[in-house]
């Protein structure tokens, strides 16, 4: 199992250094604007109501222990804002990205559905992206608005930290991993089916893409990059050949 979390994990230095690759830098171009545009806005979001916020998350009678608490409730809002911004960015690069996991599956030595079709095909498979994206966000928006009502508890918004942290590591590599494999027409669903026989390959991927998001200058790279190591992973641990 560990293993396995580790092979995921390291997925994300490949991605960072797939998208580095001559023949695929002008796929990459859009992802990224539409990345910088908003994680920009996140970050502009988190300066002007950070305060805010964790002082209303904060009970006064909790406040001895601030130094603790300030801290894990700095690492959630920060974590979940850019989250969400995150699957805004999947949404709407979903187009784009589709075709970056289509050219990078081929330069791995697979064989994506359109690679030799004309543009009818291509717009075909960016439309199924865009579908297989709408469904990730709908499964994760109704699954991340309970646990969201959790950080209103106090003290119980404490350890909603940790469980927001595996459920951002999961859910972002669903939405990932729906990109090549909606290129193969698997529908949302049966990518939840079959990563849930990896899970902890899973896992490690989703790990890794959590702290690709938080980290600053490099989450400009994450949408790219993160397509690029949810293609590699499935192409070489997913895909029909090997399971």
């Amino acid at each position: 199992m560990i293993g396995d979390f580790v092979t995921g994990f390291v997925y994300i230095p490949r991605g960072l250094a797939l998208i580095l690759r001559p023949g695929l830098r002008r796929y990459v171009i859009l992802p990224v604007i539409i990345n910088v545009v908003l994680f920009t806005s996140a970050f502009v979001l988190l300066l002007e109501h950070l305060g805010g916020w964790l002082d209303g998350l904060l009970p006064h009678s909790f406040a001895w222990l601030a130094w603790l608490i300030l801290p894990l409730l700095f690492l959630a809002l920060s974590l979940g804002v850019f989250y969400t911004f995150s699957l805004i960015a999947n949404l709407i690069a979903s187009p784009f990205s589709a075709l970056l996991a289509e050219r990078i599956e081929l330069q791995m030595g697979g064989r994506p559905p359109s690679a030799n079709a004309g543009l009818k095909q291509a717009l075909r498979s960016a439309l199924i992206g865009l579908m297989t994206q709408l469904s990730a966000l709908a499964y994760q928006l109704i699954r991340l608005l309970p646990l969201l009502l959790l950080f209103l508890v106090p003290v119980v918004n404490l350890v909603a930290t940790s469980v927001l942290i595996a459920f951002s590591a999961w859910m972002l590599a669903l939405g990932y991993l729906s990109t090549p494999m909606g290129n193969h027409d698997i529908a949302f669903r049966e990518v939840r089916s079959i990563c849930k026989q990896r899970k902890a390959l899973i896992l490690g991927l989703g790990t890794g893409l959590v702290l690709l998001t938080w980290i600053p200058l490099l989450n400009l790279l994450a949408l790219p990059a993160g397509t690029a190591a949810a293609t590699a992973l499935w192409v070489e641990k997913l895909s029909p050949a090997h399971r």
